[in-house]
């Protein structure tokens, strides 16, 4: 890990005079509202500024063919800001602007925030990775694994004797899964964890435990809702809700004021809309909007919303071994435990293998995505991703807001970015 601080600059506001010109300009297809970076020819930071403008065509394109509504970028290398720019619209049923302050719901890039936040009372020394979660949970202690899962969440199972380790949680080996497969097992989990309403979540998590897992503990990585477990165990060891845990241990002293399970009705008008495809395969504002208030079940799964800005902060933290801006939040030995591969004999992708809380590239040539060894990245069902590539100094971050999910953006991203290094 880098023990560079990178700053994210003051936010760019534009001048009051030009406010009807930015209106006007909104409604033709790839607006962009730039962050006024610019690099020069003899920077110091690698990157090619026209090559660079690949990435604003690139964008503006699927914009204006309607493949997504707009977007935000944020890219950083070598203590630089050398993107941050604003794409099409937050709205396209009224052609609101994007704004590169606006906020997204990031969905699963609360997983890796939430892994922090587990780790940081780890550091406190709450609890061992090796330790069994029945030591402090004690849903724990009668676990099931499924026979069939065709046959869905109540067909057969059989008594698994094992023990459910911490490490497995943070990992997605513990036998877990995220709804998010074909089979009628996963079908009807998605809607036990989804679409019931619960009243906080240790309820949620209680109720998880009454299923039986997918398979063996230890035998496959499955991408799962471990991570909600992990939330009701930041609840126990820090005697605080997790929306209150992660708002004073990690939201405030990152000065990610824009960040959180809920927000106040000031901030509303700079959500943007979830946006889907019709029967015609046409972009459209989905139905359904998240809630941003009144929300009570702190998942760890997915839940918070935020900005490009306030999540680079969060990546620069990480970067930085632990620390932003003189507060340390994690042990630089602790990050990087966390971006090490923690998977034997498995694999998320060829290629690619999983920390404590986030994908890591393995093998460049097998993953097929561009960039080095030891990269760690994630994204969220809404299509918002970021990278983190610690031996390029590199951060990027880009967020739109569409269902259903793609990784197309995500390499998208890793091509336009790397491609414009020039050093």
């Amino acid at each position: 890990m880098k023990s560079k601080e990178k700053k994210v600059s003051e936010k760019n506001f534009i001048p009051r005079v030009l406010s009807l010109l930015v209106f006007v300009l909104s409604f033709i297809p790839g607006y962009c509202q730039s962050g006024n970076i610019e690099l020069s020819g003899d920077s110091q930071i690698g990157v090619s500024t026209e090559r660079f403008k690949r990435y604003d065509r690139f964008l503006k394109d699927e914009i204006s063919n309607g493949r997504i509504p707009g977007a935000v970028s944020f890219v950083m290398r070598k203590d630089e800001i050398i993107h941050n720019e604003a794409f099409g619209f937050s709205d396209i049923s009224n052609k609101s602007p994007m704004d590169i302050d606006n906020i997204f719901f990031i969905q699963s890039m609360t997983k890796p925030i939430i892994s922090a936040g587990i780790m940081m009372l780890y550091e406190e020394g709450h609890f061992l990775l090796t330790d069994p979660v029945s030591k402090y949970l004690e849903g724990f202690k009668a676990l099931r694994v499924i026979k069939d899962m065709e046959e869905g969440i109540d067909g057969e199972s059989e008594p698994w004797e094992g023990e459910i380790t911490i490490a497995q949680l943070l990992t997605h080996t513990a036998g877990f899964s995220h709804g998010l497969g074909a089979s009628k097992y996963d079908q009807q989990l998605r809607a036990e964890l989804f679409e019931k309403e619960y009243a906080n979540i240790e309820e949620k998590v209680s109720h998880f435990l009454t299923i039986p897992l997918a398979n063996e503990p230890a035998t496959q990585w499955r991408y799962s809702a471990a991570t909600d477990v992990l939330s009701v165990l930041i609840e126990k060891f820090s005697g605080m809700s997790t929306e209150r845990f992660l708002t004073e241990r990690i939201f405030v002293p990152l000065g990610m004021d824009d960040t959180g399970y809920n927000l106040p009705k000031s901030k509303f008008k700079r959500i943007v809309q979830l946006h889907t495809y019709n029967q015609e395969n046409k972009l459209t504002k989905s139905d359904f909007q998240p809630s941003p208030n009144d929300n009570k079940v702190f998942t760890g799964v997915n839940g918070l919303f935020s900005t490009t800005s306030d999540y680079m902060k969060f990546c620069q933290m990480l970067f930085n071994g632990g620390e932003f801006q003189g507060k340390r939040l994690l042990s630089g030995k602790t990050v990087e435990l966390m971006a090490m591969n923690h998977l034997r004999n498995m694999e998320i992708a060829p290629g690619r293998g999983f920390g404590l809380g986030f994908g890591v590239v393995e093998d460049v040539t097998q993953s097929g995505i561009v960039g080095l060894k030891g990269q760690f990245y994630w994204g969220g069902a809404f299509c918002t991703y970021f990278l983190i590539d610690p031996e390029e100094e590199l951060i990027s971050i880009l967020m739109t807001q569409v269902w259903p999910y793609s990784e197309y953006y995500a390499n998208k991203m890793r091509q336009f970015v790397y491609q414009a290094i020039d050093d």
